[in-house]
Order: structure tokens, then C-alpha cells, then sequence
């Protein structure tokens, strides 16, 4: 069973910085499609980025392209996202996400991952 941790949340100003890391444990294959989605208060969760461990290619939703990093280190099992340029409307609850896939594909950012972590909490005020 793949287990996953999420932490570095916290709350920032806007034009701030974040780095948020998923430790995972309990891989049974060599290649997941790893994503990090959001979900704020009323709203409907999102994917923001995700990271093919095969092929190394990450994508992004365009709202964070260019603010946000995604990378892996794989000698850790931990995903990180690195977030720039905070603004409100990135605050919410993230999760990192795990699939057994090797790539990520185009509906990725639909949430069809096998397993989530249990989230951790980015506040970003004006």
C-alpha cells in the first residue's frame, strides 16, 4: 500500500514563497504518475502539477505555469512543489496524489489517482 505525507504548509503573504514535500513509502512499481492538486473552501479540487517519474516531464495548469516547480527526488521517495509569486487564490488544502502509470497523460488533472495524501494547509493573505 503507497502512503503518502505532505508537508510545508503554511501561511505566507502574497509574492511569497513555499516549498511543500510528499514523502512517500510503500512504491510497488518503477514508474507513478505523482501529482500535486489543491482544494480551497467551497470550490472543487484541482490539479496544479504533475510529474511522470518515467519520463521525468512535468506539466502544470496554466494558472501556476511559471510560479510553480515540480521535481522529485527519488533517492527520498518525496515529490516537492516549490510555489513562487504566492497569491490568495492559491490558498487551500494541497495533496500530492500517486498513480502506477508510466506517464501522466492528458487527463491528469481530472484526480483519477489511486492514492492521496491527507493534505496540508498553504494560507496566502493580501
Amino acid at each position: 500500500q503507497v502512503h503518502l505525507a505532505e508537508s510545508g504548509g503554511g501561511s505566507v503573504q502574497a509574492g511569497g514563497s513555499l516549498r511543500l514535500s510528499c514523502a512517500a513509502s510503500g512504491y510497488t512499481t518503477s514508474a507513478y504518475c505523482l501529482g500535486w492538486f489543491r482544494q480551497a473552501p467551497g470550490k472543487e479540487r484541482e490539479g496544479v502539477a504533475a510529474f511522470a517519474t518515467a519520463s521525468g516531464i512535468p506539466d502544470y495548469v496554466d494558472s501556476v505555469k511559471g510560479r510553480f516547480t515540480i521535481s522529485q527526488d527519488s533517492a527520498k521517495n518525496t515529490l516537492y512543489l516549490q510555489m513562487h509569486s504566492l497569491k490568495p487564490e492559491d490558498s487551500g488544502m494541497y495533496y500530492c496524489a500517486a498513480d502506477p502509470s508510466w506517464i501522466c497523460g492528458g487527463r491528469w488533472s481530472f484526480g483519477g489517482f489511486a492514492y492521496w495524501g491527507q493534505g496540508t494547509q498553504v494560507t496566502v493573505s493580501s
